[in-house]
């Protein structure tokens, strides 16, 4: 496994993160694709005998449950060596000031995390969407706060408009407070909208990008007449993977994994891999054996050909991944 930089953090993690949406019991957009507590300890463990070190979880992951079983399954390892990140902002339950990015609900949460986590500093807090009824200077004086107290290393963003991130980043400048360090954004060859904006932003910015997604949930991990999972979840929550030359770039991952006698998944993620303003695409596993493909992935290469091939027929969609 090789590392990198997670922007300007100076913290190193794995080329792969372990995405933890799956761990824990709960229903994930209307329907259930969650895996058990022993399971999910028995993938994080392997992951870290495969060098990676990169964990990403969040407090909506089936409740809290999710940031529960890494932290158990974390017991007993070096925890100097791994990098954890989790979210804010998803609703926890019925009733006023259960999410959103007010002080309120910010420190209340985050004590939460570090409880169901079982440590005492956070590495990375993200907040998990954009608030559009708390002021950015209040959101980002809370998580500046929370540095200074050392209950909190690194702040980061995930989906939110690039003229939003670009004012997050200016309120932070003009105050003097802790600024965004990472984008945790939607990408992957089915959906590239980002590299028009708010890409071009992060790399202007030295700011660490961690896609969610990078498999298009499924989509770009089998052909498209076979993938009903991924057309399961489409009808729950839609995703435009299958519009914008969508169908063409399934068929041409399928065509290079061939040539290349590997997974269509590990073709998906080694695209990500050999893009510059990519520190570690977040994978979301089912299995041990999804791991293992996901490490595997990381030893692909990919000709420029191959990038420009697999690019060649994206055409425009619609913008997700906001919500």
């Amino acid at each position: 496994m090789e590392y990198t930089t997670l922007g300007s953090t100076g913290m190193e993690v794995s080329e792969i993160c372990i995405g933890c949406l799956n761990f824990g019991s709960g229903l994930r957009d209307g329907w259930d694709s969650t895996v058990g507590e022993e399971k999910s300890i028995e993938i994080i463990e392997r992951a870290i005998d495969l060098g990676i070190n990169y964990f990403d979880t969040a407090n909506v992951y089936s409740q809290g449950e999710s940031e529960e079983i890494l932290g158990t399954a974390l017991e007993g390892y070096d925890r100097d060596e791994l990098v954890v990140a989790t979210k804010v902002h998803g609703e926890m339950g019925d009733g006023p000031n259960r999410g959103g990015l007010s002080r309120k609900s910010i420190e209340q949460e985050l004590q939460h995390s570090l409880d169901r986590l079982g440590v005492d500093t956070i590495d990375l807090y993200q907040i998990h969407r954009w608030d559009h009824d708390t002021p950015i200077e209040q959101t980002l004086r809370s998580l500046d706060d929370l540095v200074r107290q050392n209950r909190v290393r690194y702040i980061g963003a995930s989906s939110m408009w690039a003229h939003q991130f670009q004012e997050a980043l200016h309120v932070s400048d003009r105050l003097g407070l802790e600024r965004f360090a990472t984008m945790q954004n939607h990408y992957n060859p089915a959906y590239r909208e980002e590299e028009r904006e708010m890409l071009p932003l992060c790399e202007n910015e030295g700011i660490g990008v961690v896609p969610w997604s990078p498999l298009a949930r499924g989509f770009l991990a089998y052909p498209h007449d076979e993938d009903e999972l991924a057309r399961d979840d489409e009808a729950v929550s839609p995703r435009p993977y299958r519009e914008g030359g969508g169908i063409e770039i399934n068929e041409r991952v399928q065509e290079l994994a061939e040539q290349k006698t590997v997974t269509m998944a590990q073709i998906a993620l080694a695209w990500h891999l050999h893009k510059d303003w990519v520190t570690a695409p977040i994978v979301g596993v089912e299995t041990v054996e999804h791991v293992e493909e996901a490490v595997e992935a990381t030893e692909i290469e990919l000709s420029e050909s191959d990038v420009e091939y697999l690019e060649e027929p994206y055409e425009t969609v619609w913008i997700s991944g906001h919500e």
